[in-house]
C-alpha cells in the first residue's frame, strides 16, 4: 500500500479531495464510499470548497454509504443516512437520487445486507471508498477478529462503542441503537481504490498495526495490505510510531505528479 505523510487534517483532507475530483473528471457518475465521523470532514469541505470554485462536477456523482444503525429511521438526524445528505450529499449538491445505502428499518436485516451487497454490485461496484480507522484498528463497523472475508451483516455494538456515541444522542446512551449493518472486510476490499484517512496521536497504534504489521483479523484494517490500491494518508501524529515513515515521505516526494494517489 502507499503510506502518504501529511502535515494535518486540512493537508490530507485536501490530498483526498483532489483524488476524488480526479476520479469525477474521468468518470463523471463515479461511485465514491464515504464514511461518517469527524475525521473524515476536511475531504468533503475541501471537495465542496473545489465544487464551488467550479474545479470538478459532481451533479452526475453517486454516493455509498459504508454503515449504518438498525432500528434508527432514516429521517432520525443521527442515522448515518441523515448525517451524509448533511455533510456530503447537500455541500456537493447530490441528490438522494444518487444515493446507495442499507436499509437499517428492515424486518429481515440480513435480507436487507445482502441486498446491499448486491446493490453495490449492480451500480458497477465502489471506484474509491474513503475510510477511516479505531483506535483498535477497526474500519466501518469491523471490529478485531472480524473476519477478513466478511460480507455487508448485522454487528452488535460494544458498549463502549455506545457509550461513545451517546454525544449525538443528548448524552443518552439508552437511545444509541445496539446493532448496525456495516460492509465486511470482504465487501469493502471489492471497491477499486480504498483511502483510509487517521490524523492524531491516538490513532498511531492502529496505523502501524495496519501499515507494518502482519495481515491478522485482529487489526482488521491491515487487511488494505491485500488490495491492489490502498491509500494510507496520515498526519504527522498518527504516523509516529511508523518505522519506515522517512522511506514513505522519499517515496511520496520523488512519485510522477500526474500520478496523484
Amino acid at each position: 500500500m502507499e503510506v502518504v505523510i501529511v502535515p494535518d487534517a486540512t493537508a490530507g483532507g485536501e490530498l483526498i479531495a483532489e483524488a476524488m475530483a480526479r476520479l469525477l473528471r474521468r468518470t463523471p457518475d463515479a461511485l465514491l464510499g464515504v464514511a461518517t465521523g469527524s475525521t473524515p470532514l476536511p475531504v468533503y469541505q475541501a471537495l465542496t470548497a473545489k465544487v464551488r470554485a467550479g474545479a470538478v462536477d459532481t451533479s452526475r456523482a453517486r454516493i455509498a454509504q459504508l454503515d449504518e444503525y438498525v432500528g434508527l429511521p432514516a429521517e432520525h438526524p443521527e442515522s448515518y443516512r441523515s448525517v451524509l445528505r448533511r455533510e456530503v450529499l447537500e455541500p456537493l449538491g447530490i441528490t438522494m437520487d444518487a444515493f446507495l445505502g442499507p436499509d437499517g428499518t428492515a424486518d429481515d436485516v440480513q435480507a436487507a445486507c445482502e441486498a446491499y451487497d448486491a446493490a453495490l454490485a449492480q451500480a458497477g461496484g465502489v471506484d474509491l471508498q474513503l475510510l477511516g480507522i479505531g483506535t483498535d484498528g477497526h474500519i466501518g463497523f469491523n471490529e478485531p477478529c472480524s473476519s477478513l472475508a466478511s460480507r455487508t451483516r448485522i454487528k452488535t455494538l460494544t458498549e463502549q462503542t455506545r457509550v461513545d456515541n451517546a454525544r449525538f444522542f443528548d448524552g443518552d446512551v439508552e437511545q444509541v441503537p445496539h446493532h448496525v449493518i456495516t460492509q465486511g472486510i470482504g465487501t469493502i476490499l471489492e471497491a477499486r481504490h480504498l483511502v483510509l484517512l487517521a490524523t492524531g496521536e491516538g490513532k498511531a497504534d492502529a496505523v502501524a498495526a495496519t501499515v507494518e504489521g502482519p495481515v491478522a483479523a485482529v487489526c482488521p484494517a491491515s487487511a488494505l495490505q491485500l488490495h491492489r490500491h490502498a491509500t494510507v494518508v496520515v498526519d504527522e501524529a498518527a504516523a509516529s510510531k511508523l518505522k519506515h515513515a522517512d522511506y514513505f515521505r522519499y517515496t511520496f516526494a520523488n512519485k510522477p505528479e500526474w500520478q496523484g494517489i
